[in-house]
Protein backbone atom coordinates (compact mmCIF):
# COMPACT_ATOMS: atom_id res chain seq x y z
CA UNK A 1 0.00 0.00 0.00
CA UNK A 2 1.41 3.54 -0.99
CA UNK A 3 2.35 5.92 1.86
CA UNK A 4 0.28 9.64 1.65
CA UNK A 5 2.36 12.51 1.14
CA UNK A 6 0.29 15.71 1.87
CA UNK A 7 1.31 18.53 0.49
CA UNK A 8 -0.65 22.24 -0.80
CA UNK A 9 -2.10 21.80 -4.13
CA UNK A 10 -0.04 25.17 -5.58
CA UNK A 11 3.43 23.69 -3.97
CA UNK A 12 2.90 20.84 -5.59
CA UNK A 13 2.37 22.46 -9.11
CA UNK A 14 5.73 24.05 -8.75
CA UNK A 15 7.70 20.62 -8.03
CA UNK A 16 6.18 18.77 -11.22
CA UNK A 17 8.62 16.74 -13.08
CA UNK A 18 10.87 17.02 -10.25
CA UNK A 19 10.30 13.91 -8.53
CA UNK A 20 8.61 10.26 -9.37
CA UNK A 21 6.29 9.56 -6.61
CA UNK A 22 4.95 6.63 -8.17
CA UNK A 23 8.71 5.35 -7.94
CA UNK A 24 9.07 5.89 -4.65
CA UNK A 25 5.71 4.10 -3.98
CA UNK A 26 4.27 6.91 -2.36
CA UNK A 27 1.21 9.17 -3.21
CA UNK A 28 0.16 12.70 -3.36
CA UNK A 29 -2.44 14.33 -1.18
CA UNK A 30 -2.97 17.80 -2.28
CA UNK A 31 -4.77 19.60 0.27
CA UNK A 32 -6.38 23.11 -0.24
CA UNK A 33 -5.64 27.18 1.64
CA UNK A 34 -9.70 26.27 2.64
CA UNK A 35 -7.62 23.41 5.20
CA UNK A 36 -9.40 20.13 3.01
CA UNK A 37 -7.67 17.04 1.61
CA UNK A 38 -7.94 16.28 -1.79
CA UNK A 39 -8.62 12.70 -2.18
CA UNK A 40 -9.25 10.69 -5.00
CA UNK A 41 -11.20 13.73 -6.57
CA UNK A 42 -12.97 14.73 -3.71
CA UNK A 43 -12.53 16.76 -0.46
CA UNK A 44 -11.95 15.48 2.93
CA UNK A 45 -12.21 17.40 6.06
CA UNK A 46 -9.14 16.91 8.34
CA UNK A 47 -10.78 14.53 11.01
CA UNK A 48 -11.15 12.18 8.52
CA UNK A 49 -7.51 11.76 6.76
CA UNK A 50 -4.69 9.86 8.26
CA UNK A 51 -1.77 10.55 6.28
CA UNK A 52 2.18 9.25 6.79
CA UNK A 53 3.69 12.87 5.65
CA UNK A 54 2.98 16.30 5.79
CA UNK A 55 4.85 19.32 4.07
CA UNK A 56 4.15 22.63 5.43
CA UNK A 57 5.97 24.55 2.44
CA UNK A 58 7.36 27.91 1.96
CA UNK A 59 4.03 28.79 -0.07
CA UNK A 60 2.04 28.70 2.97
CA UNK A 61 3.96 31.41 4.66
CA UNK A 62 4.22 33.60 1.70
CA UNK A 63 0.47 32.95 0.43
CA UNK A 64 -0.75 34.10 4.37
CA UNK A 65 -2.37 31.16 5.38
CA UNK A 66 0.16 29.71 8.06
CA UNK A 67 -2.29 29.54 10.99
CA UNK A 68 -4.82 28.18 9.21
CA UNK A 69 -2.35 25.41 8.12
CA UNK A 70 -1.80 24.59 11.55
CA UNK A 71 -5.27 24.60 12.63
CA UNK A 72 -5.95 22.06 9.73
CA UNK A 73 -2.46 19.81 11.09
CA UNK A 74 -4.19 19.63 14.00
CA UNK A 75 -7.43 18.59 13.19
CA UNK A 76 -5.82 15.81 10.92
CA UNK A 77 -7.01 12.51 12.59
CA UNK A 78 -3.19 11.34 12.62
CA UNK A 79 0.56 12.55 10.92
CA UNK A 80 3.32 10.43 11.06
CA UNK A 81 5.65 12.69 10.13
CA UNK A 82 5.42 16.59 9.15
CA UNK A 83 8.52 18.65 7.74
CA UNK A 84 8.26 22.27 7.86
CA UNK A 85 10.05 25.20 5.92
CA UNK A 86 10.50 26.67 9.80
CA UNK A 87 14.05 26.83 11.23
CA UNK A 88 12.55 28.04 15.04
CA UNK A 89 9.88 25.60 16.01
CA UNK A 90 9.03 28.06 18.93
CA UNK A 91 4.89 28.35 17.86
CA UNK A 92 2.65 25.97 20.53
CA UNK A 93 1.76 24.33 17.14
CA UNK A 94 4.58 22.53 16.97
CA UNK A 95 5.28 21.50 20.97
CA UNK A 96 1.24 20.79 20.78
CA UNK A 97 1.41 18.15 17.65
CA UNK A 98 4.49 16.79 18.79
CA UNK A 99 2.65 15.70 21.67
CA UNK A 100 0.75 13.50 19.76
CA UNK A 101 3.09 11.81 18.52
CA UNK A 102 3.95 13.09 15.19
CA UNK A 103 8.07 13.44 14.20
CA UNK A 104 9.03 16.74 13.04
CA UNK A 105 11.48 18.04 10.66
CA UNK A 106 12.60 21.42 10.72
CA UNK A 107 14.82 23.17 7.81
CA UNK A 108 18.33 24.19 7.44
CA UNK A 109 17.54 25.95 4.32
CA UNK A 110 17.56 29.13 5.27
CA UNK A 111 21.26 28.99 6.85
CA UNK A 112 23.20 29.37 3.66
CA UNK A 113 21.24 33.08 3.49
CA UNK A 114 21.31 34.06 7.13
CA UNK A 115 24.65 33.57 7.77
CA UNK A 116 25.05 36.07 4.21
CA UNK A 117 23.00 38.53 5.80
CA UNK A 118 24.86 38.31 9.38
CA UNK A 119 28.38 39.07 7.14
CA UNK A 120 26.89 41.68 4.96
CA UNK A 121 25.28 43.65 7.97
CA UNK A 122 28.51 43.43 10.16
CA UNK A 123 30.63 44.30 7.32
CA UNK A 124 28.45 47.85 6.94
CA UNK A 125 29.54 48.20 10.73
CA UNK A 126 32.82 47.63 10.59
CA UNK A 127 34.25 49.09 7.07
CA UNK A 128 33.45 52.95 6.65
CA UNK A 129 30.67 52.14 3.09
CA UNK A 130 29.01 55.32 4.20
CA UNK A 131 31.84 57.75 4.50
CA UNK A 132 33.64 56.42 1.40
CA UNK A 133 30.82 57.25 -0.71
CA UNK A 134 30.56 60.61 0.90
CA UNK A 135 34.37 61.47 -0.09
CA UNK A 136 33.70 60.02 -3.97
CA UNK A 137 30.45 62.65 -3.93
CA UNK A 138 33.05 65.13 -2.89
CA UNK A 139 36.51 64.05 -4.73
CA UNK A 140 37.96 63.91 -1.61
CA UNK A 141 41.00 61.72 -1.04
CA UNK A 142 41.83 60.13 2.23
CA UNK A 143 42.35 56.77 3.35
CA UNK A 144 39.52 55.09 5.33
CA UNK A 145 40.65 52.74 8.61
CA UNK A 146 38.53 49.48 9.23
CA UNK A 147 38.16 46.82 11.97
CA UNK A 148 39.25 44.00 10.30
CA UNK A 149 37.46 40.76 10.74
CA UNK A 150 40.46 38.84 11.00
CA UNK A 151 40.99 40.26 14.63
CA UNK A 152 37.62 39.72 15.83
CA UNK A 153 36.27 37.07 18.11
CA UNK A 154 32.69 35.94 17.60
CA UNK A 155 30.41 34.20 19.92
CA UNK A 156 27.81 32.57 18.58
CA UNK A 157 24.68 31.22 20.63
CA UNK A 158 22.96 28.54 19.12
CA UNK A 159 24.69 25.71 16.84
CA UNK A 160 22.48 24.58 14.55
CA UNK A 161 22.60 25.00 10.53
CA UNK A 162 22.15 28.71 11.13
CA UNK A 163 25.10 28.93 13.98
CA UNK A 164 27.56 26.54 11.81
CA UNK A 165 26.75 28.55 8.63
CA UNK A 166 28.12 31.53 10.64
CA UNK A 167 30.77 29.93 12.08
CA UNK A 168 32.25 28.41 8.99
CA UNK A 169 32.38 31.56 7.94
CA UNK A 170 34.06 33.67 10.29
CA UNK A 171 36.51 31.10 10.67
CA UNK A 172 37.31 31.14 6.97
CA UNK A 173 38.14 35.05 7.73
CA UNK A 174 40.32 34.17 10.46
CA UNK A 175 37.65 34.97 13.21
CA UNK A 176 38.33 33.53 16.62
CA UNK A 177 34.88 31.91 17.15
CA UNK A 178 33.09 30.65 20.30
CA UNK A 179 30.31 28.65 20.06
CA UNK A 180 27.60 28.35 22.92
CA UNK A 181 24.74 25.11 22.37
CA UNK A 182 23.19 23.31 24.89
CA UNK A 183 26.45 20.53 24.84
CA UNK A 184 29.42 21.08 24.29
CA UNK A 185 30.86 19.53 21.07
CA UNK A 186 33.40 19.68 19.19
CA UNK A 187 33.96 21.61 15.58
CA UNK A 188 36.73 22.41 12.92
CA UNK A 189 34.87 25.64 12.92
CA UNK A 190 34.37 26.68 16.47
CA UNK A 191 37.68 27.79 18.72
CA UNK A 192 35.85 26.98 21.88
CA UNK A 193 32.43 25.04 22.31
CA UNK A 194 30.53 25.63 25.53
CA UNK A 195 27.45 25.03 27.29
CA UNK A 196 25.13 27.80 28.20
CA UNK A 197 26.52 27.84 32.10
CA UNK A 198 29.50 29.03 30.79
CA UNK A 199 28.23 32.12 28.72
CA UNK A 200 29.09 34.69 31.51
CA UNK A 201 33.09 34.29 30.78
CA UNK A 202 32.70 34.30 26.97
CA UNK A 203 30.47 37.66 26.65
CA UNK A 204 33.42 39.95 27.68
CA UNK A 205 35.89 38.32 24.80
CA UNK A 206 33.38 38.95 21.77
CA UNK A 207 33.54 41.54 18.97
CA UNK A 208 30.61 40.09 17.57
CA UNK A 209 27.66 38.45 19.66
CA UNK A 210 25.12 36.75 17.32
CA UNK A 211 21.69 35.40 18.48
CA UNK A 212 20.70 32.44 16.61
CA UNK A 213 19.24 29.92 19.18
CA UNK A 214 15.70 28.59 19.24
CA UNK A 215 13.02 30.81 21.64
CA UNK A 216 12.35 28.53 24.40
CA UNK A 217 11.97 28.78 28.22
CA UNK A 218 15.85 28.78 29.32
CA UNK A 219 16.31 31.47 25.99
CA UNK A 220 13.82 33.93 26.99
CA UNK A 221 15.48 37.09 27.47
CA UNK A 222 18.71 35.65 27.66
CA UNK A 223 19.69 38.83 26.44
CA UNK A 224 18.96 40.77 29.42
CA UNK A 225 20.66 43.29 31.57
CA UNK A 226 22.88 41.22 33.10
CA UNK A 227 23.78 40.50 29.96
CA UNK A 228 24.57 43.56 29.02
CA UNK A 229 26.57 44.34 31.50
CA UNK A 230 29.57 41.86 30.29
CA UNK A 231 29.45 42.91 26.78
CA UNK A 232 32.55 45.29 25.12
CA UNK A 233 31.40 48.79 24.62
CA UNK A 234 32.10 48.73 21.00
CA UNK A 235 30.63 44.94 20.43
CA UNK A 236 28.07 43.84 17.77
CA UNK A 237 24.84 42.16 18.57
CA UNK A 238 22.97 40.45 15.87
CA UNK A 239 19.70 38.97 16.32
CA UNK A 240 18.09 36.17 13.71
CA UNK A 241 17.02 33.97 16.54
CA UNK A 242 13.97 35.63 17.59
CA UNK A 243 12.48 38.75 19.47
CA UNK A 244 11.81 37.29 22.26
CA UNK A 245 15.83 36.22 23.14
CA UNK A 246 16.36 39.94 23.84
CA UNK A 247 15.23 42.01 26.60
CA UNK A 248 14.55 45.07 24.65
CA UNK A 249 14.39 47.46 27.85
CA UNK A 250 18.06 46.01 28.76
CA UNK A 251 19.06 45.97 25.03
CA UNK A 252 18.36 49.62 24.84
CA UNK A 253 19.76 50.86 27.74
CA UNK A 254 23.38 49.48 26.90
CA UNK A 255 22.98 50.89 23.52
CA UNK A 256 21.85 54.19 25.23
CA UNK A 257 24.89 53.96 27.78
CA UNK A 258 27.47 53.07 25.77
CA UNK A 259 27.59 49.22 27.15
CA UNK A 260 27.45 47.75 23.79
CA UNK A 261 28.32 49.47 19.67
CA UNK A 262 25.26 48.87 17.54
CA UNK A 263 22.49 46.09 17.51
CA UNK A 264 21.55 44.41 14.00
CA UNK A 265 17.98 43.64 14.82
CA UNK A 266 16.56 41.07 11.76
CA UNK A 267 13.40 39.54 14.32
CA UNK A 268 11.22 41.11 17.11
CA UNK A 269 8.35 40.71 19.70
CA UNK A 270 6.24 41.89 17.36
CA UNK A 271 6.15 41.55 13.89
CA UNK A 272 5.69 43.85 11.45
CA UNK A 273 7.52 46.08 14.14
CA UNK A 274 5.28 48.92 15.27
CA UNK A 275 5.77 52.36 13.43
CA UNK A 276 5.75 53.70 17.25
CA UNK A 277 8.80 51.31 18.38
CA UNK A 278 11.91 52.94 19.20
CA UNK A 279 13.61 51.00 17.12
CA UNK A 280 13.02 52.09 14.24
CA UNK A 281 14.98 56.12 15.15
CA UNK A 282 17.50 54.92 17.38
CA UNK A 283 20.96 55.48 15.82
CA UNK A 284 22.47 52.50 17.72
CA UNK A 285 20.20 49.93 16.24
CA UNK A 286 19.65 48.63 12.48
CA UNK A 287 16.25 47.38 11.88
CA UNK A 288 15.55 45.00 8.89
CA UNK A 289 11.98 42.87 8.24
CA UNK A 290 12.76 39.30 9.37
CA UNK A 291 14.29 38.88 5.95
CA UNK A 292 18.03 37.35 6.40
CA UNK A 293 16.50 33.89 5.01
CA UNK A 294 15.90 35.91 1.94
CA UNK A 295 18.45 34.80 0.18
CA UNK A 296 18.27 33.78 -3.92
CA UNK A 297 19.01 30.20 -3.38
CA UNK A 298 16.93 29.54 0.24
CA UNK A 299 13.69 28.27 -1.97
CA UNK A 300 16.05 25.77 -3.97
CA UNK A 301 17.11 24.52 -1.22
CA UNK A 302 13.49 24.19 0.65
CA UNK A 303 12.71 22.06 -1.90
CA UNK A 304 15.51 20.24 -2.09
CA UNK A 305 15.47 19.43 1.53
CA UNK A 306 11.80 18.20 0.94
CA UNK A 307 12.35 16.10 -2.26
CA UNK A 308 15.64 14.60 -0.31
CA UNK A 309 13.38 13.61 2.37
CA UNK A 310 10.90 12.28 0.68
CA UNK A 311 12.87 9.84 -0.70
CA UNK A 312 14.37 9.05 2.26
CA UNK A 313 10.78 8.15 3.97
CA UNK A 314 10.15 6.04 0.80
CA UNK A 315 13.40 4.00 1.75
CA UNK A 316 13.15 3.72 5.52
CA UNK A 317 15.64 5.60 5.85
CA UNK A 318 16.43 8.05 8.58
CA UNK A 319 15.62 11.82 7.91
CA UNK A 320 17.63 14.85 7.87
CA UNK A 321 16.69 18.00 10.78
CA UNK A 322 14.80 15.03 12.93
CA UNK A 323 13.68 17.51 15.93
CA UNK A 324 14.41 16.09 19.17
CA UNK A 325 10.69 15.74 21.42
CA UNK A 326 13.03 16.65 24.51
CA UNK A 327 13.25 20.35 22.83
CA UNK A 328 9.97 20.87 23.24
CA UNK A 329 9.63 20.87 27.42
CA UNK A 330 12.50 23.49 28.00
Amino acid sequence: MKKSVAIYEKSLESINGLVDIDQLNLKWVPYTKEGKYRIDGSLRDPEDVALDYLWLSPLISAEKFLPEAFQMALRTKSINVLQTFNAGLDNPFYKTIAAKGTMICNSSAQGIAIAEFVFAQVFNQLHPLQRQRQQQAERFWKNTPFRELSQSTWLIIGFGPIGQAIAQRAKAFGARTLVVRRKAQASEFVDQCANTGELPQLIPQADIIVLACALNASTKHLANQQFFSQTKSNALLVNVARGGVVNNQALIEALDHDRLGHAILDVFDTEPLPQTDAYWSHPKVTVTPHTSFAGSGTMSRWTDLFLDNLKRFSRDQPLHNRVDPASFTD
